[in-house]
């Protein structure tokens, strides 16, 4: 079955107002471009689960389409402070905004225990920390082996996981490489998952490297081609992290007003992510392309015929 579809399509079957949604990607390959597109289509009422919920996190709740986090450690890449997310936890302003706070081992855990179908998971590390004091979701139970006590945590089901990868083909199988979260355990998680992706290549290329596939194609619903669609993350091989637009988001996120007009004009002024690249001009794409350093070969092997043995 081919499942590529436009991005705005997948969005618009997959993605609804009140959904759990996780947007995965351990500072590599962050779903910009489909978060984007949910502001676009006006999407709201969302529960937004994410690791290190940053720039994504922050435009997507100016813009109106989250009301609940699920997520653990708050950054902006090392490059300042999510305003808009700090305006809605310190003041309240505009509303109020509810967080459920976990470490990041625990939110990898929760994604596990979802992707198990697994009623919670085990958890050693909360031992001395304050953010059960704040969760009540991270529960003190026996130990049904050793006597003691242990934290679980619940799992995490999402309705839907939307991340970014390098290639697929056209059936859904996924490949990534360099730094990965816990992609594949969140699409895993969810009941439908859409991946964005930097190019489609044949099943032979898949097939001939089949330890870079990630996320088969019976867990995808959608494939969606979208070039440089991480920025302003960065995609390993393809193009660099922009660290500039890092260091500019301080003072956008800081003027609410500010915030708002660059929402206007580079995301909900733009058809897609063609348009919003143009908005953000090419030479600075341009300035983020990197040269090749391909890794060396892997001879898989393949069974001899019994000609070939004889």
């Amino acid at each position: 079955m081919n499942k590529v579809v436009e991005l705005s399509e997948a969005i618009q079957l997959h993605v609804h107002d009140g959904d759990t949604i996780a947007l995965e990607g351990f500072s590599h390959l962050i779903p910009f471009a489909a978060g984007h597109e949910i502001i676009r289509q006006g999407i709201t009422g969302l529960t937004f689960c994410r690791m290190t919920p940053d720039l994504i996190c922050d435009m997507m709740l100016a813009a109106g389409c989250i009301d609940r986090l699920v997520c653990s450690f708050f950054a902006s890449g090392s490059a300042g402070s999510l305003y808009e997310v700090r305006r809605r936890l310190e003041h309240h302003d505009p509303k109020p905004l509810e967080v459920e706070e976990y470490s990041h081992h625990a939110m990898v855990l929760r994604y596990h225990a979802g992707a198990a179908r697994l009623p919670f998971m085990p958890i050693r590390s909360f031992a001395g920390s304050d953010i059960p004091d704040i969760n009540p979701q991270i529960k003190l139970v026996d130990d049904p082996y050793t006597g003691g006590t242990t934290y679980v945590v619940p799992p995490l089901n999402p309705d839907v996981t939307i991340v970014h990868a390098h290639r697929a083909d056209r059936l859904g199988n996924v490949q990534m490489w360099g730094i990965t979260g816990t992609q594949q355990e969140a699409v895993y998680a969810s009941e439908r998952a859409i991946v964005v992706v930097e190019e489609i290549v044949d099943p032979e290329v898949i097939r001939s490297d089949p330890n870079r596939t990630l996320i088969p194609a019976h867990a995808v619903d959608a494939i969606c081609v979208v070039p440089q669609g991480a920025h302003p993350s960065y995609v390993q091989g393809s193009y660099d992290r922009d660290c500039a637009f890092y260091r500019e988001w301080t003072p956008i996120s800081k003027d609410p007003h500010r915030l708002q007009e660059w929402l206007d004009t580079h995301i909900r002024g733009t058809e897609n992510h063609e348009e919003y690249l143009d908005s953000i001009g090419r030479e600075r794409m341009a300035r983020l392309a990197v040269g090749p350093r391909p890794s060396r070969a892997v001879d898989y092997g393949r069974r001899l015929t019994h000609r070939e043995e004889s």
